[in-house]
This record gives structure tokens, sequence and C-alpha cells, in this order.
């Protein structure tokens, strides 16, 4: 569409009252020399704290930014869902309310999308040699974190080191197949977007990135670790099951697997 934007971020926000203001001037502050035409879409879920209050009169000061409410809380799954599918943009990200990995690693994930066309999904990866971690995760956060992918690892999902970084990139049509099949509403959905990526034959990459840890994340660290370890299996079962039902609307990647493109069929069953 010649109408699109070049860039959409989306940021998903529940109780984020404290956390979103200066989210939102950062943001406003990176645009200021940008060239191209960009999107923020701000989605929210219904919040104890005024966030959507909050957020849409921060967003009404500027022109590209929009605010979307979500409705009931459902989990982080189902909004940043709800936001990739709204997206409109050439390169379309999603990132956490904190910035946990600042603004500055866009344009370096947007400059590895116009120098390597083979690539359709970028992945922050905390545990690349070339990451720098500004502030840690506590020991305890940190060691889950690895053991969950390790786990990942295992099970044969995704060969990434680092599932869970709330830093993606998509390209358009990457994004609109992926998050049109995807369906986990907890913090989970991060494995259940790449295992999509890699069965519908899309180039997935992982970069350094820059990661300075909030200590005001919401992932509970024993009881979300299990619930998300049991979405992951559920997940791989059911694509182990619904692999044959895929097909991309749009063709294929030139690039992608040849095995793994024939086993896409059936149009838009899961759309």
């Amino acid at each position: 569409m010649s109408d699109s934007p070049y860039l959409s971020i989306v940021v998903p926000a529940y109780n984020e009252a404290r956390r979103l203001p200066p989210t939102l001037v950062a943001l406003g502050e990176f645009f200021r020399d940008f060239t191209r035409a960009y999107e923020v879409l701000i989605i929210v879920e219904q919040s104890t704290d005024g966030t959507l209050e909050i957020a849409t009169k921060l967003a009404a000061q500027q022109a590209h930014f929009q605010v979307i409410d979500n409705g009931p809380k459902r989990g982080k799954g189902h909004a940043v869902r709800s936001g990739m599918l709204r997206a409109r943009g050439e390169f379309v990200f999603y990132m956490d309310a904190d910035l946990s990995v600042p603004l500055a690693e866009v344009s370096a994930f947007l400059d590895h999308f116009e120098k390597m066309a083979h690539a359709d999904v970028l992945v922050g990866n905390r545990q690349h040699q070339r990451s720098r971690i500004t502030r840690r995760q506590s020991p305890l956060r940190e060691g889950m974190g690895k053991i969950f992918n390790r786990v990942i690892q295992t099970l044969a999902l995704v060969d990434l080191r680092d599932t869970q970084c709330g830093f993606k990139a998509f390209r358009r049509a990457a994004c609109r197949e992926i998050f049109g099949r995807q369906t986990l509403e907890g913090f989970a959905f991060d494995v259940e977007v790449l295992l999509l990526a890699d069965r519908l034959g899309y180039r997935v990459e992982d970069l350094p990135v820059e990661w300075i840890n909030s200590p005001e994340s919401k992932v509970r660290i024993l009881s979300d670790s299990l619930r998300m370890l049991r979405d992951t299996w559920q997940v791989r079962r059911n694509l182990r099951f619904r692999i044959s039902d895929f097909e991309c609307s749009d063709p294929a990647p030139q690039h992608a697997a040849a095995a793994k493109t024939s086993e896409i069929r059936n149009p838009k069953s899961e759309i």
C-alpha cells in the first residue's frame, strides 16, 4: 500500500502508568529526526492504574501515535497480536513498555533488514557475545531464563538462545502470516511466534542488543515459567498436527527452504 508507513512500533501496556510516560517521551524524541513515515501503536489492556487515560493524553501530543483500548486483560500475547495485525508498516517491531532494549537498537535492526534482504524476522538476543548488559536481571531470574531456553532447544522447538527478549522485528508479510496464526495469550507467545516463523519458511536471525533490566518485571518466576513450559509443549503438539493445514496467503519467500514450503497447504483455515 502506497500510504503505508515505513516503520510500525507496537507497545503492549498493562498497569504501566509509571513506566509508560517516559517511554512515550523517548519515542517522541527518537522520531524527531526520523525522515520516513512511521506509526506507534500503544495497545492497552484494561488496567487499574489509569494507564489508558495517561497513554491517551500523551499520545494526543504526537501526530503518529495511536492508543488502542484492547479491552479486558487477556495477556501479553493477545495484546501484541492485536497490535501486530493492526500495524501497517513495511517493518513492524514490538517492544516492552519499559524499553529494556533502548530505541537505538531500532536503527540497528532496520539497517540489518536493509542490508540483508533474506532476513524476515529479527530477534534480540541478550545471550549474544556482542550484547551489552547495562543492568542485569537477578541471578535467579537470569538463571530461570537460561534454563527455559535450554529446554526449548532440547525440545528442538527453535534454535535460538534467547526466545523471551521482548524486542523483535518483522517484515510486513512475515508479520501478517505469523500473527494471523498465533494463538497463545500468555508470555509463551514468543516461542509460538518463532516456531510459526520457522514452520512457514521465514528466515529468523538473532542480533546483539543492549539490555537494561527493569526491576518491575511482571513475569512471576516460578508460576509463569511453569505455565510457559506447559504452553510451549502444547504449541509444539498443536503445530505438529496442524502444520499440513497451513498455507501462506502470499507466495512463500523465495529464500525459504523447499522442504518447509512444501509442507504449507490449505489457505486461510488458521487465520
